[in-house]
């Protein structure tokens, strides 16, 4: 299976894109922090504003970019709201007892497993887990200097 394509905001900031590759008539939508859509859960919403601000910062977030990010934060809250469940079951969580006394795997171990399948997709795709942040050399944000503050 191929690699996914990284965009080129991630070349750019590793420092791989050629000129002589480069895509010059990419697209390239304005850096914006989008809105949480209605739809979104509390735990969902508090995720994106958490996100979207991180990612923003990095310059990775342009306006485009709400439904991936929406997408994340719903799988980010239906495997917190699984392992909430989990942690109410306790100690053997993973299993239960059929009527037939089988023992099979529970409903909430495949959905906090695909919950978080779905986000690290999502996280890698917007450079946000160890390996794919690795690869990226970001240039540090310089702080504004206040012109009057040697003044007094």
């Amino acid at each position: 299976m191929p690699y996914p394509k990284k965009p080129t905001k991630l070349k750019l900031i590793q420092g791989t894109l050629p000129k002589s590759r480069a895509n010059r008539s990419e697209p390239m939508p304005n850096k914006k922090i989008p809105e949480p859509p209605d739809h979104l859960n509390d735990i969902a919403k508090e995720e994106h504003k958490r996100m979207s601000t991180l990612l923003y910062n990095l310059g990775l977030l342009t306006e485009i970019d709400d439904t991936a990010l929406a997408a994340y934060c719903e799988a980010y809250s239906v495997w917190v709201e699984a392992c909430v469940i989990r942690n109410e079951i306790g100690a053997g969580w993973m299993t239960e007892t059929t009527v037939n006394g089988n023992s099979i795997q529970r409903p909430i171990v495949g959905i906090i497993n695909q919950a978080r399948k779905a986000m690290k997709e999502y996280l890698i795709e917007f450079g946000m887990t160890p390996a794919s942040r690795s690869k990226v050399s970001a240039k540090k944000s310089e702080e504004k200097k206040n012109p009057f503050s040697k003044l007094g």
